[in-house]
């Protein structure tokens, strides 16, 4: 066994402690809620998005928390790039979809009219 193959399986032991430790954070946190439902909304929001924030700190420290964190300023990058449409491209690509739902529900109107005659015809 080589010393980087005994500092991953380290790191993957540390990581494992670290989302105990998150998990245990977010219990704590929704049984503190219960527990004190007495006290007013506004403190036991700011505890709750206290231990939450902790959590997230704790979570962003292990392997696959870094990985997330990278993820998301990638997708932020590329969200930047997207080329967004006019307001006036918006708005005619809104008229031509409601024009084409209309449309189809007169279409799916007419054919329920007259399948429904077709059927009372040979009902009687």
């Amino acid at each position: 066994m080589d010393l980087s193959t005994n500092a991953e399986n380290k790191a993957g032991t540390l990581d494992w402690l670290k989302w105990l430790v998150v998990a245990g954070l977010l219990a704590g946190g929704v049984f503190a809620n219960w527990y004190y439902q007495d006290e007013m909304l506004l403190v036991r929001v700011v505890g709750l998005l206290a231990t939450a924030a902790v959590a997230i700190l704790v979570a962003l420290q292990t392997e696959r928390g870094r990985a997330i964190w990278a993820l998301l300023k990638e997708s932020r990058t590329e969200v930047r790039r997207v080329v967004w449409p006019s307001n006036q491209e918006t708005t005619q690509t809104t008229m031509v979809v409601l024009l084409l739902v209309v449309i189809f529900a007169l279409i799916l109107w007419g054919l329920d009219s007259l399948l429904g005659w077709i059927v009372s015809s040979i009902i009687g």
